[in-house]
């Protein structure tokens, strides 16, 4: 039966309206989204925001407790993997 009736092969090519995947791949993206508050943004302004971020000045380290407890949590779980029948 199939020999009588052969299958179509435009039915496997996409719809012509639609572009291709190569093309969408090798255009720029034009949209970005902002890290501070994830609105979109145009490419000028993105350029902005990060020449924004660049130039703000780092806003320092944590205060030295924050740091101990880090640390002490670090040592706890080194230890855990090591004795892990001390820490239930």
């Amino acid at each position: 039966m199939f020999l009588l009736y052969p299958p179509n092969q435009a039915l496997a090519l996409p719809p012509a309206s639609e572009i291709p995947e190569e093309v969408l791949r090798a255009q720029p993206g034009l949209q970005a989204r902002s890290p501070v508050d994830n609105q979109p943004l145009t490419a000028g302004e993105a350029l902005q925001l990060q020449a924004a971020l660049a130039a703000r000045p780092e806003t320092g380290s944590v205060s030295p407790e924050v740091e101990r407890l880090i640390f002490l949590l670090k040592l706890r779980k080194g230890l855990r993997d090591l004795f892990p029948f001390l820490f239930p």
